[in-house]
């Protein structure tokens, strides 16, 4: 549990820069340029996520079960992720009406993620890395739309034929991961 609980502080602390420090980071920009920051920033985002996946494989291994979700919940946790992928592709598609109206659908699609693992899930490991991940997006997610308040920032309309691409992307996303992927890649196939 020590592996995951150190690379949940560690990959979601580099992301948290912003909430708590962003003068800090700011200043920490100006003075070893944009690529050194990117860089170290990567490189702790990149060993953070390493260890959350080895810290949850070792729990996963003998977990610490707090409650037994009834099996309706994992399919409902399951289609609760697809529009979790849609938000996920309307971070990347340009021009789309979806990003302007949630200004940060990549974290809005991370709080969705993590809500819908929670209910399909009654682990402390689960209850961790999913409770910490939610945490996280609601508190990035606030954070940001408030930076945008003051920053008088606004996402430029987009267009319906931008939309449809980001449901069909994110829909097409889910799919192969809910029946192919997930299972091959976390051993947990959603819709058994």
């Amino acid at each position: 549990m020590i592996a995951l609980i150190l690379g949940l502080l560690m990959f979601l602390g580099v992301h948290s820069v912003r909430i708590v420090g962003d003068g800090w980071r700011t200043a920490q920009i100006a003075r070893f340029g944009e690529p050194l920051w990117k860089g170290v920033y990567s490189l702790a985002a990149a060993v953070g996520l390493a260890l959350i996946i080895w810290g949850y494989h070792l729990a996963h291994a003998q977990p610490v079960v707090l409650w037994t979700p009834p099996s309706w919940m994992r399919y409902l946790g399951g289609l609760l992720t697809v529009p979790a992928f849609v938000l996920l592709a309307a971070a990347y598609v340009p021009g789309n009406r979806i990003k302007a109206a949630v200004g940060h659908p990549m974290v809005a699609g991370v709080k969705l993620w993590a809500f819908a693992h929670l209910l399909a899930n009654g682990t402390l490991a689960a209850l961790l890395l999913f409770g910490a991940f939610l945490a996280w997006a609601v508190a990035d997610f606030a954070h940001a739309r408030k930076r945008d308040r003051a920053a008088g920032t606004h996402y430029p309309a987009g267009s319906a034929p931008r939309d449809v691409v980001v449901v069909l992307v994110g829909f097409l996303a889910w799919a192969l991961f809910a029946f192919l992927l997930h299972g091959w890649l976390i051993g947990v196939p959603p819709f058994t």
